[in-house]
């Protein structure tokens, strides 16, 4: 993974650069295909494997927010291993570290071991996190009218991985029990295998580094003959500094750290509250029948997350950055309403998953592209990993408050504190859609 770039690939020129590009997206892609089966997976059944293991629903959230928490932390450590050894090591690096975390889910409930999950889904996190940096690689050497085209179709590319992931719930619980594993372990499994095809892609795939790459295109213009030209190095201090010192990148960071809170604490408590109002109902479902209905619920979910993220990508290179941030926070509204106000209801809280996925979609996109566009060449990686980073401890907080607040104001309550987080992320979306209009020329 870490061998050093081909004399070939380094003297590809600004010939070669549309050629470059399609290979990195696609290969991007495709990686993003396979490791989303693994997310899929862990989102769905973490929680549900926490409150097994633990006995106590009110922690319920805890699997994500380790997802969410080792996101945050690895966010920083893979953008400075990427600063300084590329995209490709960067990438896998976290995909690895994820693969031995969906072994440890596997295990958790064999050996009927809490801690285990908590473990398995900080490793998780880490994959997360280099599943979230894809979409800047694919940027790396992007034209500036196409960023926001290109970032998304990396995100949009996980929609089939994402999608089927959950809804292979049912088939993996019968493979853990054909081999003699609980039947909540066997999805992993199948998360496993997909996170050895996407390793493969992007160690055989991205070459070249798209970062390292553009480095050395942009020391050939300055006349520079160094393939890594001096970088900022940092801290989350240093990144937020960078950030502060511009208005359209305190927006961008604002909306995606925003959007991710919403989506991470209403989605990582349906399926419980799915699981409860099952058995509320009195009728006769087996767990298997359980983990079926609550895995279409979230893959329709992740499907409104990523299925149309290259539509919301070109809207936001043809609209503009601020206009498609408030877009998300009304989605992100509407998701609220949906699945608060129809709590009782499986139809109308699948309609408000969808809706919250669009929302999340939106605002991502065109907060991340205005985001990466607002600070300097030599500040970018570095406020990227922060705004990973800030998203992590953004879900972390969302999965960590979201069981509490569900034990004590239901379903409703909690899409209603959710709403609320949203609104003030409007505002300040509003309040600085001055300041960030005209950087954008809209």
């Amino acid at each position: 993974m870490d061998s050093p770039e081909s004399d070939a690939a380094l003297n590809a020129g600004q010939d070669d650069l549309p050629r470059i590009q399609r290979r990195t997206v696609l290969t991007l892609a495709l990686a993003q295909l396979f490791s989303g089966i693994g997310n899929g997976a862990a989102l769905a059944v973490g929680s549900l494997m926490a409150v097994q293991l633990s006995g106590r629903q009110e922690l319920a959230g805890t699997s994500t927010m380790a997802i969410s928490l080792a996101g945050a932390l690895m966010a920083l450590a893979l953008a400075s291993v990427a600063a300084s050894r590329g995209r490709r090591f960067a990438l896998a690096t976290g995909l690895v570290l994820a693969l031995a975390g969906t072994g440890l889910m596997v295990l958790a409930p064999v050996a009927e071991s809490f801690p285990l999950v908590l473990a398995g889904s900080a490793l998780i996190g880490a994959g997360t996190a280099a599943n979230l940096q894809a979409r800047f690689a694919a940027v790396d050497l992007a034209r500036p009218e196409h960023r926001g085209r290109d970032l998304s179709f990396v995100v949009w590319s996980i929609t089939i991985g994402a999608v089927a992931g959950p809804n292979l719930i049912r088939p993996g619980a019968q493979l853990g029990m054909a081999l003699g594993l609980p039947e909540i372990s066997g999805p992993f499994l199948i998360s496993m295998a997909g996170l050895v095809i996407a390793i493969v892609l992007l160690v055989a795939g991205l070459r070249p580094d798209p970062l390292l790459h553009a480095r050395r295109l942009q020391g050939e213009a300055a006349g520079e003959r160094t393939t890594l030209p001096a970088r900022r190095r940092g801290s989350l201090r240093a990144g937020l500094a960078a950030v502060r010192q511009s208005p359209a990148a305190l927006v961008g960071l604002v909306t995606v750290a925003g959007a991710h809170l919403v989506m991470v604490a209403v989605m990582s408590m349906t399926p419980v509250h799915l699981q409860l109002m099952d058995q509320a109902s009195g009728q006769d479902h087996s767990s298997a029948d359980t983990l079926a209905i609550i895995g279409f619920t979230i893959s329709l979910h992740i499907a409104g997350m990523y299925a149309l993220s290259p539509v919301f990508g070109m809207l936001t290179d043809r609209i503009g950055r601020p206009a498609m941030i408030v877009a998300g926070q009304v989605l992100l509204l509407t998701a609220a309403a949906l699945a608060g106000l129809g709590h009782g209801n499986q139809a109308l809280v699948a309609a408000g998953l969808v809706a919250l996925g669009l929302g999340w979609s939106v605002a991502t996109i065109a907060g991340s592209t205005l985001l990466s566009e607002s600070v300097s060449e030599a500040d970018r990686v570095l406020v990227q990993g922060v705004s990973d980073a800030c998203m992590g401890a953004a879900g972390a907080a969302g999965a960590a408050l979201s069981g509490v607040v569900l034990a004590i104001a239901g379903f409703a309550g909690l899409n209603a504190a959710a709403a609320v987080v949203a609104a003030a992320v409007l505002g300040i979306a509003l309040a600085g859609r001055r300041e960030t209009a005209p950087s954008q020329g809209r």
